[in-house]
Parts: structure tokens; sequence; C-alpha cells
């Protein structure tokens, strides 16, 4: 059986899964075990027990269920509340404070809670009726809860970056250095878009009339303090070597409990209702993660990844070409596929021609956070949008889709800016082994 056969069939049998109601997981596990027998026989089965338990001991992979469960006890601490309210009072002064705000507590309590879908639906429980109140528009408001959320998978910690350093073999601590720039950048790049467009539709956003006095700005710095010292401490930690990301993990995790502690706002109800997502949440993304590896096997194992690789690296793309291919296929997956199974699905298939085009896999890693992040903000999978959409009624979907496509724009706008200087992402990296 010629490769290009058996990619077709394979690929068929795949999306005749999806359609059909499989989880991604299963069918790509399915998929993965269908081609080693096709091509072995029975005689690789026991190899997938080892698998399995490789991919499971992997202490890397310890991190994920660690930050999981880290954010779980932010999101349900108090913490979200009392840290969007300091910090809309610090941002007095700037026109569409408040919008601004979203986009900073969202870059900001994202990167500690590990997830954009459950950062933009917490920090939009705080803002929206408070913003509708003030009289902001729908417009401007809805786009910064979706678009703020997304910032959280690419500053550090972050959970896609831990499983494609698993997957991949590079460094978790470069990957996380590496979108540290790009993360501050691209909150940058909404902070601006923002200012712009209050100033393009100045009914979009009130002009602040009531001056916070001075108590009030100083309870607002002490309502920030936790979270942004909490952020500190991880990242610092693993910058300075003093600990491995995983032992970040666990340290935020006991900095998450000691808030809810100090804050008192936490029942027993809620700490339990915390462990139970975060098993629930480690389960499937390991499940996931299991699979694809199943799936990697069979490619290695069946020469077809090969043979891909080598196909596409024949077909005369040069990088730019090949960079421009790479943003259509993965805007294409993202409006189906979630980010993490779209990231273990293609990473395998593409890690070697991405090597042997010159493309650097830290690089690589950061620039595929940002397609995942577009992903978060397409239709019909954009998680973002329906979960803002869960808490926006009257506004309908469509409403929320246009508001968003400025930061689509503006992530697609970065990865191009990425690929013209790539020491956006790589010089912290450089530096911190230098």
């Amino acid at each position: 059986m010629t490769w290009q056969l058996a990619a077709a069939m394979y690929g068929v049998v795949l999306v005749a899964l999806l359609v059909f109601g499989a989880g991604i997981g299963s069918a790509m596990g399915l998929v993965g075990l269908l081609a080693v027998t096709v091509a072995s026989g029975f005689s690789l089965w026991p190899t997938l027990g080892d698998i399995v338990w490789n991919t499971t001991n992997s202490f890397t992979l310890v991190a994920v269920p660690l930050f999981v469960l880290m954010g779980e006890i932010i999101l349900r601490s108090g913490v979200s509340t009392r840290f969007y309210r300091g910090l809309s009072t610090l941002m007095f002064g700037v026109r569409g404070g408040l919008a601004q705000s979203n986009v900073v507590g969202c870059a900001i309590f994202a990167a500690v809670s590990g997830s954009s879908t459950a950062t933009a639906l917490t920090i939009g429980t705080v803002a929206l009726p408070e913003m509708r109140r003030r009289g902001y528009s729908d417009k401007l408001t809805l786009g910064t809860l979706t678009g703020g959320g997304c910032l959280g998978i690419l500053i550090p910690p972050s959970i896609p970056m831990v499983i494609y350093a698993s997957v991949v073999q590079e460094s978790v601590i470069d990957l996380f250095m590496a979108g540290l720039i790009p993360g501050v950048l691209l909150t940058l790049m909404f902070m601006a878009w923002v200012a712009v467009a209050v100033r393009r539709h100045p009914d979009w956003a009130p002009r602040e009339s009531a001056r916070p006095s001075g108590p009030e700005f100083i309870a607002a710095l002490r309502d920030c303090a936790p979270i942004i010292a909490l952020l500190i401490a991880i990242l610092g930690g693993m910058y300075f070597g003093i600990v491995t990301p995983t032992e970040a993990a666990a340290f935020g995790c006991f900095g998450a409990a000691l808030l809810a502690r100090i804050y008192r706002e936490a029942r027993w109800s809620d700490l339990r209702l915390a462990l139970r997502n975060a098993v629930v949440t480690n389960a499937v993304v390991m499940f996931i993660i299991i699979m694809s590896q199943i799936l990697s096997f069979a490619f290695t194992t069946t020469g077809l990844g090969r043979q891909v690789a080598s196909a596409l690296a024949g077909m005369g793309f040069g990088p730019f070409a090949f960079f421009c291919v790479l943003i259509l296929l993965y805007a294409i997956l993202g409006m189906f596929v979630d980010g993490i199974s779209m990231m273990l699905l293609t990473v395998p298939l593409l890690y070697p021609t991405i090597l042997a085009l010159g493309f650097d896999g830290i690089w690589f890693g950061v620039v595929l956070v940002l397609l995942i992040e577009v992903g978060q903000l397409t239709p019909p999978m954009g998680l973002n949008l329906f979960a803002i959409h869960s808490i926006a009624s009257p506004a309908p979907i469509g409403t929320i889709a246009r508001s968003s496509m400025p930061y689509i724009v503006l992530i697609v706008a970065l990865c191009f800016l990425l690929f013209a200087f790539p020491a956006l992402a790589l010089w912290l990296p450089a530096s911190l082994k230098g």
C-alpha cells in the first residue's frame, strides 16, 4: 500500500469516526491501532502497554494536573472578584478603563488559572454586569472578554506548552520563557485596539466621573497584589532555576490554597468541586495524550510520518509559503477541533518538516499556541465565544463573534511578526541559558 493511499484511508476513518460522534481521543487511538494492525498484524500490540506506561509516567506531565488544580482553587477562592475590582480602580483615568481592565485582568488572571475559557467566564461574570450598568457597549465589552481570555495559554504557565514540550521533547522552561514576551506584546496590541476603538466610537465607552480616593487606591493594590505575587513567584522560581515546572505547579497549588484560606470565601464544598473538576479535566487530557501517542507510534512504525514529511519538503515550499499554509491549516482545524487535540493530531506529522525547513522547535511551540488561540475565537468550535454567550444574554452569538474578529486579526498579525522577528520568542530562553 502506498503512503498516499494509507494516509487517505486513515484520514477517512478519522473523519468518519468524528462525524459519527466518537471523541477525538478515541478516534486518534482507533486510527493508530488500525494503522499498526494493518502494517504489522498483532505483533506490536504488546508495545501499546509500554506506550501507556511511558506517557503517564512522565515527570513533565505531572505539572498538568497540578496547574489545573491551581487554577480551579483560584477560581473558587474569591480572588477573581477582588482582583478585578482592584484592577478597575487602578485603571481609572484611562478612556475605556473597564475594557482595558478586562484585557489586563484576563492576561494576569488567565496566566495563573491556566484556562482561557474559565478565565473568560470568571472575569466576564464580574465585569459584564458592571460594564453594562456604566453604559459600555457590548460591541466593545464582549470582544475584550473573549480575546482577553485567550492570553492565558500564551503567558506562562501554560498547559498546552507543557503538553507540547512532552510530545516533542523540548524544555518546558524554555517554552514558558519564549511565550512571555509575545504574551505581553499581544496584551499591549489588544489594549491598543481598545484605545483605537474607543476613540473611533466614543459612544462605546463612557467617561469616568468619580475619582477614587487614596484609601481606595491602597485597597485596590491590596486586592491585586496576591495574584501578581503568585505569578511572579511561579515564573521567577523557574527562571532562576530554583524549581522545575512540576515543582512550580505544586507551589502554585499551595499558594492558591493559602489565598483561599486567607480570604475565607471558599467553602469545603468549593474545594471538593475544585478537586473533582481538576481530576475530570486531567483524565480527559491524559486520555487524549495517550491516544495521540498511540497514533504517533503508528505514524513512526509504518513510516507514514517520515513519508509525509519528505513529501511536504519535496513540494518546493519556501519557509514563508509553508508558514502561510500552516496558519490556514490550523485556522480551519480550529473551527472543528479543540486546541490540545488539534496540536496532538498534527504535531507528530508536521514537526519533522518544520525542523527540516529551519524553524526552531521552541519558536514553533509559541506560534502553535497562538494558532490555538485563534481556534478559541472561531465558530463553530470557539469555546470562548460560547462561554461568554452563556452569561451575556440577550447578546446573540453573532455579535460576540463579530466583536472578537479584531482580536483574531491581531493574533495572526503577531504570528507574522514572530516569523519576521523570531528573537521575540527566542531571546529570553537564550538569555536564560547564557
